[in-house]
């Protein structure tokens, strides 16, 4: 591939609201990365079956779908800072609550109230991130994300090890609220950029916005699917006791992390976002594959890795071609694409729970290629309206 030349790469500040922006939306990826190996020992400790486990995915997606419904509004009435420093202290009680909760009648509010406020944190963020970086967007997230998949390397194989210890798998939840409470002291004051007032107002969304909105949620729906149901299914073929198999989801987040690095450099030469998003799409289906169909340690350790390696980038892209189709109503469409990313994370893997319980995990996890092929589908159609890129902010 040609060197880049200063043409091709612009000049990209990380100023210290880019900081800001890029350390709590780490904080949100702890959580995510997270909610998959601890529903995991949630099940193991309260003998829940896959169906209830799985409605903790649910009640922080149906949080999600809040966030996304209230943040244009909010945003408007309190303005980005107020709100965003609100949704850090409301993330704080639903992650305060999980610790405390030895009863699926605490932990099943705690994931809702978690999700709401983990999923404003995220997307305040992307908003100011979005808005303060312009065509540029896409390496701003993509950067951003690799920070947050960096942190979640290690959050599985951490629970894991303090599942082992006498503190406990719970204690991590503690280290992201000690994060935003830093970040509160330092960064507490950084002004966040207003959207013009042109954008203001509400009002219906370019007809170009929904596909790529669409997108951004078959790439959660995916994601999640891996995120939730890798740890059972490394149990299944692997042999793996949960807590190993909750350590070994880390390679999946490292795979995400090498993905996103490259990523990172790609995306420095503008107009190839769709074209990574179908690359993404490729390297995901066949490292799933061999992570589906594998039966020893070895081809699932490797299945693992590369699924997470074109995953990585799958939700700034299609974000970036979200926000960037949305006319300069970047908080409007950030809380378009939050209903839909919502109801993603509940679906799919509600519709797995359901699925294992009656056929199994393995057979019930035909349905994130499923999902991988729709998305192919919907980027063609993206591509061949000519939409495929961000428009100019």
């Amino acid at each position: 591939m040609a060197s880049l030349n200063r043409a091709e790469a612009p000049r990209f500040p990380r100023d210290r609201l880019t900081w800001l922006g890029y350390i709590s939306i780490s904080t949100y990826g702890f959580y995510v990365y997270a909610l998959g190996p601890v529903v995991a020992f949630l099940r193991q400790e309260l003998h829940l079956t896959y169906t209830l486990t799985s409605l903790h995915a649910t009640l922080w997606s149906v949080g999600s779908v809040l966030a996304g419904l209230t943040l244009h509004r909010l945003a408007r009435r309190l303005g980005r800072h107020r709100l965003f420093w609100l949704a850090a202290g409301t993330t704080a009680v639903g992650a305060l609550l999980f610790i405390a909760g030895h009863a699926f009648e605490v932990t099943l509010p705690a994931a809702f109230i978690l999700g709401t406020g983990a999923t404003l944190v995220g997307a305040v963020s992307s908003v100011f991130l979005a808005d303060r970086h312009g065509q540029q967007r896409d390496r701003a997230l993509v950067e951003a994300n690799l920070g947050a998949s960096g942190v979640g390397a290690f959050v599985p194989a951490l629970l894991g090890l303090l599942a082992l210890t006498v503190v406990g798998w719970r204690s991590a939840l503690l280290l992201p609220l000690l994060v935003l409470g830093a970040l509160f002291l330092v960064l507490g004051r950084v002004p966040m950029p207003r959207p013009p007032v042109a954008v203001l107002t509400v009002g219906r969304m370019p007809r170009a916005f929904w596909a790529p909105c669409l997108l951004v949620a078959l790439a959660v729906g995916i994601e999640f699917c891996v995120l939730f149901y890798s740890v059972p299914l490394l149990g299944i073929g692997a042999r793996l006791s949960t807590a190993d198999a909750a350590a070994a989801l880390s390679l999946f987040v490292a795979g995400e992390f090498a993905g996103r690095l490259a990523g990172a450099w790609l995306t420095r030469a503008p107009g190839r976002t769709a074209r990574l998003v179908g690359i993404a799409l490729g390297v995901a289906f066949a490292g799933f594959l061999v992570l589906w169909l594998g039966r020893a340690i070895p081809l699932e350790v490797v299945g693992l890795f590369v699924t997470g390696v074109g995953i990585g980038n799958l939700y700034p892209l299609t974000l970036a071609l979200a926000l960037g189709a949305g006319a300069g109503r970047t908080a409007q469409a950030m809380s378009r694409v939050q209903v839909g990313v919502g109801i993603a994370m509940g679906i799919a893997p509600l519709l797995l729970g359901v699925l294992s319980d009656r056929v199994g995990v393995v057979r019930a996890l035909a349905v994130e290629p499923a999902l991988t092929v729709v998305a192919v589908l919907v980027l063609l159609v993206i591509v061949r309206a000519g939409r495929g890129e961000p428009a100019t902010a």
